[in-house]
């Protein structure tokens, strides 16, 4: 799936905030919310964008909030209620104020952002990661935001995959319920 690169970034970033910033599981292994949201939320922007400056301690807490948001997102359309997603992201793109923008900057072409100038780092980001997902919500890839089906994992993804089949959030989750799976096996012979 490839919407456009800044689409595709607000999307990837969304994953990143929500698996960085939400409590859970992850891994097999009990994922508390973070000591620290501000060096949590930068971890997770530049994981997506390797140049982001450092969060600081209130935008962390901030995006925090949004992030448990976004997870309600991923949560209802790994439901099968696209229903409740889409009107998740709309209050979203409400709060936010969301609008597009061509902007230019850094020496880059003009691009398409979907927050205006002036506003907070968490609305900005909620604005974009609101609009990212209202993209994939409202497309045929509308199925392609996930939790993590491996038992005591509930990281979120979006699946880039030709055939659309992913259902784990790393290929490390994938590999341990394979391999639960061929132990399993072992013992029944």
């Amino acid at each position: 799936m490839d919407f456009n690169s800044h689409t595709d970034g607000v999307v990837r970033a969304a994953v990143a905030l929500v698996n960085v910033l939400t409590p859970g599981e992850q891994r097999g292994r009990a994922h508390p919310a973070p000591d620290r949201p501000a060096a949590a939320a930068t971890e997770g922007l530049r994981a997506v964008y390797p140049d982001h400056r450092e969060v600081t301690e209130r935008e962390g807490a901030e995006l925090a909030e949004v992030a448990a948001r976004l997870r309600a997102v991923f949560a209802a359309v790994a439901d099968g209620d696209i229903d409740t997603a889409a009107t998740q992201v709309n209050a979203l793109l409400e709060e936010t104020h969301a609008r597009p923008t061509l902007q230019r900057h850094d020496g880059e072409p003009w691009h398409l952002h979907f927050h205006g100038r002036g506003g907070t780092m968490a609305g900005d980001w909620g604005a974009s990661c609101a609009t990212g997902l209202a993209i994939v919500l409202g497309s045929e890839f509308s199925d392609r935001l996930g939790v993590c089906t491996a038992p005591h994992c509930d990281r979120v993804y979006v699946d880039v995959s030709r055939n659309g089949t992913r259902r784990f959030c790393s290929t490390a989750c994938q590999n341990r319920v394979k391999t639960a799976a061929f132990r399993a096996r072992g013992k029944t012979h």
